[in-house]
């Protein structure tokens, strides 16, 4: 070993710096975080259910990602979209909101679909991918609410009909495999 190396912090390393903070300290530590980043005032508005919607945001980052503005010159981008998924579900993780959230990935890609011709595999693989995660977190609901999205994705699925790369028959052996018949 080398002498005078240094190891890379560790999370129980940062447990036990906190861990003797005062109230007051540590409050400021939190307010910092809230104003360093806008991913962290989202986190924290989801975690301790503040705002109006605390879906709005993620959906916001979703839409923008999936279905951008070609006007604008707005490019997509599958990953950053999946993060604003993977962001409420770290931040609060409800299967209600993780539900809503991936219904609306998929119908915000039919919306961009429905006006804009795609030609990427990656593209559609991580719709499809999107519509299972929608499957299961539905899945986990009541029947009443279960209805309701099943509904939105099956107008998802019924537009994959018209973009190619197996898109509509993945989808149908999807809804079949998690035992939903399709409307």
């Amino acid at each position: 070993m080398m002498s005078g190396a240094k190891k890379k912090p560790t999370w129980n390393d940062l447990k036990r710096t906190i861990g003797g903070l005062d109230r007051d300290a540590l409050l400021g530590l939190v307010h910092d975080l809230y104003a360093a980043h806008k991913e962290n005032k989202t986190f924290l508005h989801a975690r301790f259910g503040l705002g109006d919607d605390v879906l709005e945001p993620y959906k916001a980052t979703i839409s923008r990602w999936v279905c951008p503005d070609v006007m604008r010159n707005q490019d997509y981008s599958v990953p950053k979209a999946k993060k604003a998924v993977s962001d409420y579900k770290k931040a609060l993780g409800h299967a209600g909101g993780l539900a809503e959230l991936t219904v609306f990935y998929c119908e915000s890609c039919r919306d961009f679909l429905g006006f804009c011709s795609v030609d990427d595999e990656v593209y559609f693989n991580a719709l499809v991918r999107m519509f299972e995660q929608a499957l299961k977190w539905i899945r986990q609901l009541d029947p009443v609410q279960q209805e309701h999205y099943l509904e939105r994705l099956d107008s998802v699925h019924y537009q994959a009909d018209d973009w190619g790369w197996g898109v509509s028959s993945d989808m149908g052996e999807l809804m079949a495999e998690y035992g939903f018949a399709e409307k």
